[in-house]
């Protein structure tokens, strides 16, 4: 979805919110209807689904590749499987770049079909919480620390793809960025007892290259503000910050335009590993520097403990 995030998305008491709400109740209705009439495939393979409620920016793609890359180190033959879009190709060349192993289809359900003849055995869905068309042996759910649940209403009111409480569906939540109690406890309260908590980061793994620079970065992904704020933790001379809508179509003119931009200024271009792939595809990536991160998953091994436990 090409999407850049209102401002009113952030605030529970705005107007327009709350104007929209009648819109979002309709839209949860026909969601819940659909819901019930669906009939749900039951594979005889673990399926990890990493998804999220808070639409785009969590970080679903890191973590799949990052789980990917841990399991396939154990008896499992894992492989990644995404639904299909043709304006998200940037993350599964991505996910083609880190891990080899992607099957894309237009129904979830036939890619792991798929999957299954060619003898993988341990399917992570990379996006998929709300199709439930296929039973998930384990459910997470990918929140950011700097948005969590914005003003907490769904689409188009807020930025919620489904109401809160539907936390209840997922084993375990994964929160990136700083640890935040009182949003623990909301979790806890509204889920259920169960429930697992952990915390991941964004390590950048070339950032000595980019020391001593001033920088121009630019980026169209789900939660720009997170890549600026990166940037920022780690020092960066970050001198000017362009945002882009998620899964941007950048034209040409786009990279002339950061060019010109930078070059009055002196500026190094950089962006997200995303936006890199996505500019290389349409062959504009030259001269544009991005940056390379891994996830860290706080408690890793009692992360991947908890993981283990569905899918023996």
């Amino acid at each position: 979805m090409k999407l850049s995030k209102p401002d009113f998305w952030k605030n529970k008491n705005s107007i327009l919110a709350i104007l929209l709400l009648p819109i979002s109740i309709i839209i949860q209705i026909m969601y819940l209807i659909k819901n019930i009439l669906v009939s749900k495939k039951i594979f005889q393979v673990p399926v990890i689904c990493i998804g999220n409620i808070y639409i785009g920016g969590t970080g679903k793609t890191p973590l799949s590749i990052r789980m990917f890359n841990s399991l396939k180190k154990t008896n499992k033959n894992p492989i990644i499987i995404k639904k299909f879009y043709n304006n998200q190709q940037d993350e599964a060349r991505l996910i083609k770049e880190k891990t080899g192993n992607i099957i894309q289809d237009k129904s979830r359900i036939k890619a792991v079909e798929s999957a299954i003849k060619k003898k993988f055995n341990l399917m992570i869905l990379d996006d998929g919480f709300q199709d439930k068309s296929l039973e998930k042996s384990l459910s997470i759910l990918c929140f950011n620390s700097e948005q969590l649940i914005g003003n907490g209403f769904t689409l188009p009111s807020g930025p919620l793809r489904e109401p809160f409480s539907s936390i209840k569906n997922s084993q375990i939540i994964v929160i990136n960025g700083s640890r935040d109690e009182v949003f623990e406890k909301k979790i806890y309260d509204i889920g259920h007892k169960n429930i697992k908590i952990f915390y991941t980061k964004y390590l950048p793994l070339n950032i000595k290259k980019l020391e001593n620079t001033e920088i121009l970065a630019f980026a169209g992904i789900g939660n720009p503000q997170n890549f600026f704020k990166l940037l920022s933790n780690y020092n960066l001379k970050l001198k000017e910050k362009i945002s882009y809508p998620d899964h941007y179509e950048y034209k040409k003119k786009d990279i002339e335009y950061l060019f010109t931009l930078s070059k009055k200024n002196n500026l190094r271009l950089l962006t997200t590993e995303k936006d890199f792939f996505r500019l290389k595809q349409l062959g504009l990536n030259e001269g544009i520097n991005y940056l390379s991160v891994e996830l860290g998953i706080q408690e890793e091994e009692k992360f991947f403990d908890e993981i283990k436990k569905y899918i023996k």
